[in-house]
C-alpha cells in the first residue's frame, strides 16, 4: 500500500480499521445481493471481506495508483476491475436490466451526487450502503423538522428506507479528514409508486430546498401557480416541514393546476 497514495483531488481519505471495513461488508446479505459494485475500492481494504460475501464482485476505480494495486493483489476470478468514474459510468453496460447492490467507503467530494446517480438507477439497486461524510449521512436520513432535512433527505426517503448506523472518528482514516464520518444503508421500499408526476415531484423538491429559509409560496414563484392555488395554506410552509407525503400531494396539486414554465 506505500505505493498508493492518498490524493485530495479525489477525496480520497483511506479507510485504515480492518474492524470496520467488516462491518460494513457485513451489511451485505448473501442470498439477496449475490452482484455487487463497489465504488472507490483505494486499497482493497473493503474489498477483502466483500469477496467471500458475493457471487460478482464489480469494482470502479479512478485512480492509477489503487488500480495497479488492486490489479496486483486480486486475481481476475475474485474481482471485476472497471477503469473509470462512476458517476460517467453506464451501468446498464455492466449489468445490463440485472439487481446488483453498491456499497463502498464513498469519495466525499463526490458522495452526494453519486446517492443521486443511485436514485436515477434505483430500479437496478435495491441495496445501497457505506460511509459518509457524517454531514452528509445525516441529511440523507434525517426526518423533517430540522435545518438538515433537506433534498437528500426527500428524494432518498422516498424511495429508500435509510438508517443511520454508526458514526466513525478521523483517526481511523488516512489522511484523516476534519469531520467525522458515518455508516448507512439504504434498502429499496416495496412495491413504490408515488402516484404523481415524478419528474415534477423532483422539481419542486429542489426549487423547494434552493430558497429554504423562505415559504412554499416564494420559492415555487418560478412555477408561476394560479392565485386560487397559491391560497393553500401549505404554501405557508418552509420545506423543511413538509414530509415526503406532502410533497408528493403537493406535487399533484400543482399538476392538477396547470403551470405554466
Amino acid at each position: 500500500m506505500k505505493n498508493v497514495r492518498p490524493k485530495k483531488k479525489l477525496g480520497q481519505h483511506f479507510l485504515t480499521d480492518l474492524n470496520i471495513a467488516e462491518k460494513i461488508a457485513d451489511l451485505l446479505e448473501f442470498e439477496n445481493y449475490q452482484k455487487v459494485l463497489e465504488i472507490g475500492p483505494g486499497t482493497g481494504v473493503l474489498t477483502q471481506f466483500l469477496i467471500p460475501k458475493t457471487n460478482t464482485l464489480h469494482l470502479v476505480e479512478i485512480d492509477q495508483e489503487s488500480i495497479q494495486f488492486l490489479q496486483t493483489n486480486y486475481s481476475s476470478e475474485e474481482i471485476h476491475l472497471i477503469e473509470a468514474d462512476f458517476l460517467k459510468l453506464d451501468l446498464n453496460r455492466i449489468f445490463s436490466s440485472e439487481p446488483f447492490a453498491i456499497i463502498g467507503n464513498f469519495p466525499y467530494n463526490i458522495s452526494s451526487q453519486i446517492v443521486f446517480k443511485v436514485l436515477e438507477n434505483r430500479i437496478q439497486i435495491p441495496f445501497f450502503a457505506g460511509m459518509f461524510q457524517k454531514e452528509v449521512a445525516e441529511r440523507i436520513c434525517e426526518p423533517p423538522g430540522s435545518k438538515k432535512y433537506g433534498i437528500l433527505s426527500v428524494l432518498s426517503q422516498l424511495y429508500y428506507e435509510t438508517e443511520y448506523l454508526f458514526t466513525v472518528p478521523p483517526t481511523v482514516f488516512n489522511p484523516p479528514p476534519k469531520v467525522d464520518s458515518a455508516v448507512i444503508r439504504l434498502t429499496r421500499k416495496q412495491n413504490i409508486d408515488l402516484d404523481c408526476d415524478e419528474a415534477l415531484l423532483k422539481k419542486v423538491v429542489k426549487l423547494s430546498f434552493q430558497q429554504r429559509r423562505k415559504t412554499l409560496r416564494n420559492s415555487l414563484k418560478t412555477l408561476n401557480l394560479p392565485d386560487n392555488l397559491r391560497e393553500d395554506s401549505i404554501f405557508d410552509l418552509r420545506p423543511e416541514k413538509l414530509s415526503g407525503d406532502d410533497f408528493i400531494h403537493l406535487t399533484k396539486r400543482i399538476g392538477h393546476g396547470n403551470i405554466s414554465n
